[in-house]
Protein backbone atom coordinates (compact mmCIF):
# COMPACT_ATOMS: atom_id res chain seq x y z
CA UNK A 1 0.00 0.00 0.00
CA UNK A 2 1.62 3.63 -0.94
CA UNK A 3 2.06 5.70 1.66
CA UNK A 4 -0.72 8.43 0.53
CA UNK A 5 -3.03 5.47 0.76
CA UNK A 6 -1.83 5.33 4.22
CA UNK A 7 -2.32 8.54 5.31
CA UNK A 8 -6.08 8.66 3.87
CA UNK A 9 -6.54 5.95 5.99
CA UNK A 10 -5.05 7.50 9.54
CA UNK A 11 -7.35 10.59 8.29
CA UNK A 12 -10.10 8.40 8.25
CA UNK A 13 -9.22 6.49 11.60
CA UNK A 14 -8.77 10.01 13.19
CA UNK A 15 -12.12 10.86 12.22
CA UNK A 16 -14.00 7.77 13.26
CA UNK A 17 -11.88 8.17 17.00
CA UNK A 18 -13.36 11.75 17.39
CA UNK A 19 -11.79 13.47 20.14
CA UNK A 20 -7.69 12.50 20.55
CA UNK A 21 -5.03 13.35 23.10
CA UNK A 22 -2.07 13.06 21.12
CA UNK A 23 0.44 12.16 23.26
CA UNK A 24 3.63 14.53 22.09
CA UNK A 25 7.33 14.76 21.57
CA UNK A 26 7.68 17.75 19.38
CA UNK A 27 9.79 14.32 17.14
CA UNK A 28 8.89 12.84 13.69
CA UNK A 29 5.94 11.09 14.45
CA UNK A 30 3.93 12.59 17.07
CA UNK A 31 4.61 15.57 15.07
CA UNK A 32 3.30 14.23 12.33
CA UNK A 33 0.39 12.68 14.01
CA UNK A 34 -0.18 15.69 15.77
CA UNK A 35 -0.64 17.20 12.65
CA UNK A 36 -2.64 15.40 11.09
CA UNK A 37 -5.12 15.40 13.88
CA UNK A 38 -5.60 18.98 13.74
CA UNK A 39 -6.30 18.87 10.30
CA UNK A 40 -9.06 16.23 10.60
CA UNK A 41 -10.35 17.02 14.14
CA UNK A 42 -9.86 21.01 14.67
CA UNK A 43 -9.95 21.64 18.27
CA UNK A 44 -11.04 18.07 19.19
CA UNK A 45 -7.85 16.80 19.03
CA UNK A 46 -5.21 18.30 22.20
CA UNK A 47 -1.01 17.56 21.78
CA UNK A 48 0.27 17.24 25.47
CA UNK A 49 3.72 17.18 26.30
CA UNK A 50 5.06 15.84 28.82
CA UNK A 51 8.22 17.31 30.50
CA UNK A 52 10.30 15.51 32.21
CA UNK A 53 13.81 15.04 33.90
CA UNK A 54 15.01 12.10 31.36
CA UNK A 55 13.96 14.55 28.74
CA UNK A 56 16.69 16.75 26.56
CA UNK A 57 15.97 19.92 28.22
CA UNK A 58 15.57 21.84 25.07
CA UNK A 59 12.77 19.72 23.81
CA UNK A 60 9.78 21.71 25.88
CA UNK A 61 10.88 24.75 24.29
CA UNK A 62 11.32 23.19 20.97
CA UNK A 63 7.93 21.16 21.06
CA UNK A 64 5.76 24.05 22.68
CA UNK A 65 7.14 26.83 19.73
CA UNK A 66 6.52 23.94 17.23
CA UNK A 67 2.89 23.19 17.99
CA UNK A 68 2.63 26.83 18.22
CA UNK A 69 4.25 26.96 14.37
CA UNK A 70 1.62 24.71 13.15
CA UNK A 71 -0.98 25.68 15.39
CA UNK A 72 -2.65 22.78 17.32
CA UNK A 73 -3.97 22.87 20.53
CA UNK A 74 -0.86 22.00 23.36
CA UNK A 75 -0.55 21.76 26.92
CA UNK A 76 2.17 21.24 28.91
CA UNK A 77 2.27 18.45 31.98
CA UNK A 78 4.86 17.47 34.20
CA UNK A 79 5.90 13.90 34.91
CA UNK A 80 8.65 12.54 37.26
CA UNK A 81 10.06 8.96 36.42
CA UNK A 82 12.77 9.57 38.66
CA UNK A 83 10.43 8.60 41.73
CA UNK A 84 9.23 5.57 40.75
CA UNK A 85 11.71 3.00 42.06
CA UNK A 86 11.31 0.70 39.23
CA UNK A 87 12.79 2.89 36.75
CA UNK A 88 15.09 3.97 38.39
CA UNK A 89 16.42 0.71 39.25
CA UNK A 90 16.84 0.67 35.41
CA UNK A 91 16.15 -3.03 34.41
CA UNK A 92 15.64 -3.65 30.51
CA UNK A 93 11.95 -3.49 30.74
CA UNK A 94 13.03 0.28 32.25
CA UNK A 95 10.64 2.01 29.47
CA UNK A 96 7.22 -0.53 30.78
CA UNK A 97 7.30 1.66 34.05
CA UNK A 98 8.12 5.20 32.23
CA UNK A 99 4.96 3.92 30.24
CA UNK A 100 2.81 3.23 32.84
CA UNK A 101 3.24 5.88 34.52
CA UNK A 102 3.31 8.47 31.59
CA UNK A 103 0.02 7.34 30.20
CA UNK A 104 -2.01 7.10 33.52
CA UNK A 105 -1.87 10.64 34.09
CA UNK A 106 -2.93 11.24 30.33
CA UNK A 107 -5.42 8.79 30.74
CA UNK A 108 -6.45 11.25 34.24
CA UNK A 109 -6.25 14.55 31.46
CA UNK A 110 -8.27 12.51 28.62
CA UNK A 111 -10.84 12.09 31.13
CA UNK A 112 -11.05 15.80 32.95
CA UNK A 113 -11.14 17.14 28.62
CA UNK A 114 -13.77 14.54 27.96
CA UNK A 115 -11.82 13.07 25.27
CA UNK A 116 -12.63 9.84 23.55
CA UNK A 117 -8.99 8.34 23.06
CA UNK A 118 -5.40 8.88 23.53
CA UNK A 119 -3.05 8.39 21.16
CA UNK A 120 0.58 8.00 20.67
CA UNK A 121 3.15 8.26 17.64
CA UNK A 122 4.33 4.54 17.35
CA UNK A 123 4.81 3.65 13.73
CA UNK A 124 4.95 0.32 11.81
CA UNK A 125 8.91 -0.20 12.19
CA UNK A 126 8.31 -0.13 16.18
CA UNK A 127 6.94 -3.90 16.24
CA UNK A 128 10.42 -4.86 14.83
CA UNK A 129 12.16 -3.82 18.16
CA UNK A 130 11.57 -4.62 21.50
CA UNK A 131 9.56 -2.16 22.99
CA UNK A 132 8.93 -2.96 26.76
CA UNK A 133 7.00 -0.09 26.48
CA UNK A 134 4.31 -1.53 24.13
CA UNK A 135 2.78 -3.65 26.90
CA UNK A 136 1.96 -0.64 28.77
CA UNK A 137 -0.03 0.86 26.14
CA UNK A 138 -2.13 -2.30 25.65
CA UNK A 139 -2.75 -2.36 29.07
CA UNK A 140 -4.18 0.87 29.20
CA UNK A 141 -6.09 0.88 25.74
CA UNK A 142 -3.93 3.20 23.97
CA UNK A 143 -4.04 3.85 20.17
CA UNK A 144 -1.29 3.93 17.85
CA UNK A 145 -2.74 5.34 14.83
CA UNK A 146 0.32 5.11 12.87
CA UNK A 147 0.84 1.77 13.52
CA UNK A 148 -2.62 0.65 12.60
CA UNK A 149 -2.42 1.99 9.32
CA UNK A 150 1.04 0.77 8.92
CA UNK A 151 3.23 3.81 8.65
CA UNK A 152 6.79 3.37 8.78
CA UNK A 153 9.71 5.63 9.91
CA UNK A 154 10.99 6.35 6.23
CA UNK A 155 6.95 7.02 4.57
CA UNK A 156 6.39 9.28 8.07
CA UNK A 157 9.58 11.23 6.93
CA UNK A 158 8.31 12.05 3.24
CA UNK A 159 5.13 12.95 4.27
CA UNK A 160 5.96 15.23 6.75
CA UNK A 161 8.15 16.63 4.19
CA UNK A 162 5.10 16.64 1.84
CA UNK A 163 3.55 18.86 4.18
CA UNK A 164 6.12 21.10 5.15
CA UNK A 165 6.83 19.98 8.70
CA UNK A 166 10.14 21.18 9.88
CA UNK A 167 10.67 17.57 11.81
CA UNK A 168 10.88 15.45 8.75
CA UNK A 169 14.17 15.12 8.68
CA UNK A 170 14.92 15.56 12.74
CA UNK A 171 17.04 13.00 14.26
CA UNK A 172 15.54 10.31 16.82
CA UNK A 173 16.13 11.76 20.18
CA UNK A 174 14.99 8.96 22.59
CA UNK A 175 14.62 9.36 26.76
CA UNK A 176 18.40 10.23 28.31
CA UNK A 177 17.75 7.12 30.74
CA UNK A 178 18.68 5.21 26.99
CA UNK A 179 21.98 6.52 27.34
CA UNK A 180 22.68 4.41 30.69
CA UNK A 181 23.21 0.79 30.91
CA UNK A 182 21.00 -1.51 32.48
CA UNK A 183 21.10 -2.26 36.37
CA UNK A 184 23.02 1.31 36.84
CA UNK A 185 20.63 3.75 38.56
CA UNK A 186 19.34 6.59 36.75
CA UNK A 187 20.07 9.48 38.86
CA UNK A 188 19.15 13.48 38.33
CA UNK A 189 23.03 14.35 38.26
CA UNK A 190 23.72 11.69 35.66
CA UNK A 191 20.87 12.54 33.67
CA UNK A 192 22.17 16.28 33.80
CA UNK A 193 25.90 15.00 32.72
CA UNK A 194 24.26 13.19 29.36
CA UNK A 195 22.39 16.05 28.76
CA UNK A 196 25.12 18.50 29.06
CA UNK A 197 28.08 16.54 27.00
CA UNK A 198 25.71 15.77 24.12
CA UNK A 199 24.47 19.86 24.22
CA UNK A 200 27.64 20.08 23.53
CA UNK A 201 28.47 17.84 20.93
CA UNK A 202 25.54 19.13 19.08
CA UNK A 203 26.90 22.55 19.54
CA UNK A 204 29.67 20.82 17.64
CA UNK A 205 27.22 20.58 14.30
CA UNK A 206 27.30 16.83 14.88
CA UNK A 207 23.39 15.69 13.91
CA UNK A 208 23.70 12.38 15.28
CA UNK A 209 25.35 11.26 18.89
CA UNK A 210 25.20 9.53 22.03
CA UNK A 211 26.65 10.32 25.54
CA UNK A 212 27.04 6.60 27.00
CA UNK A 213 27.37 6.55 30.89
CA UNK A 214 29.64 3.97 31.96
CA UNK A 215 30.56 5.39 35.40
CA UNK A 216 33.71 7.45 34.96
CA UNK A 217 33.35 7.18 31.32
CA UNK A 218 32.14 9.07 28.61
CA UNK A 219 31.92 6.57 25.45
CA UNK A 220 30.81 8.79 22.34
CA UNK A 221 29.18 7.92 19.71
CA UNK A 222 28.39 10.37 16.79
CA UNK A 223 27.77 9.48 12.83
CA UNK A 224 30.23 9.84 10.04
CA UNK A 225 30.79 13.34 9.76
CA UNK A 226 30.94 13.49 13.76
CA UNK A 227 33.67 10.88 13.92
CA UNK A 228 35.57 13.15 11.15
CA UNK A 229 35.29 16.13 12.96
CA UNK A 230 36.27 14.59 16.24
CA UNK A 231 39.33 13.54 14.65
CA UNK A 232 40.80 16.96 14.57
CA UNK A 233 43.16 17.36 17.35
CA UNK A 234 41.96 20.85 18.72
CA UNK A 235 38.48 19.62 18.72
CA UNK A 236 39.17 16.95 20.47
CA UNK A 237 40.94 18.35 23.09
CA UNK A 238 38.29 20.87 23.92
CA UNK A 239 35.58 17.97 23.93
CA UNK A 240 37.91 16.01 26.45
CA UNK A 241 37.77 19.11 28.61
CA UNK A 242 34.12 19.97 28.04
CA UNK A 243 33.51 16.29 29.54
CA UNK A 244 35.74 16.23 31.99
CA UNK A 245 34.23 19.39 33.38
CA UNK A 246 31.27 17.02 33.57
CA UNK A 247 32.96 14.83 36.23
CA UNK A 248 34.24 12.10 34.00
CA UNK A 249 37.79 10.73 34.02
CA UNK A 250 37.70 8.94 30.59
CA UNK A 251 36.67 9.92 27.39
CA UNK A 252 36.74 7.65 24.85
CA UNK A 253 34.99 7.74 20.94
CA UNK A 254 33.53 4.66 20.01
CA UNK A 255 35.37 3.42 16.62
CA UNK A 256 31.76 1.97 15.58
CA UNK A 257 29.87 5.28 15.27
CA UNK A 258 26.86 5.90 16.21
CA UNK A 259 24.24 3.19 15.83
CA UNK A 260 20.51 2.75 17.81
CA UNK A 261 20.12 0.12 20.67
CA UNK A 262 24.17 0.09 21.57
CA UNK A 263 23.72 -0.57 25.12
CA UNK A 264 21.63 -4.04 24.25
CA UNK A 265 24.60 -5.57 22.75
CA UNK A 266 25.62 -6.49 26.18
CA UNK A 267 22.38 -8.57 26.38
CA UNK A 268 21.55 -11.83 25.48
CA UNK A 269 20.01 -11.96 22.06
CA UNK A 270 20.71 -8.19 22.48
CA UNK A 271 17.03 -8.03 23.69
CA UNK A 272 16.34 -4.39 24.59
CA UNK A 273 14.59 -0.89 23.37
CA UNK A 274 16.22 1.08 20.91
CA UNK A 275 18.02 4.05 21.28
Amino acid sequence: MKAEEKLRRLKENLTEMGLVLIAYSGGVDSTFLASVAAEVLGERAIAVFAHSPVCPPEEREEAEALAGELGFRFITVESNELEDPRFVANPPDRCYYCKQGLFQQLRAIAAAQNLNWIADGSNYDDLVDYRPGRKALAELGIRSPLLETELTKEEIRMLSRKRALPTWDKPQSPCLASRIPYGTPVTSDTLQRIASGESYLRSLGIRECRLRHHDNIARIEVDREGMSLLLNSQVRCDLVKQIRALGYIYVTLDLTGYRSGSLNEGLAGDVGERD
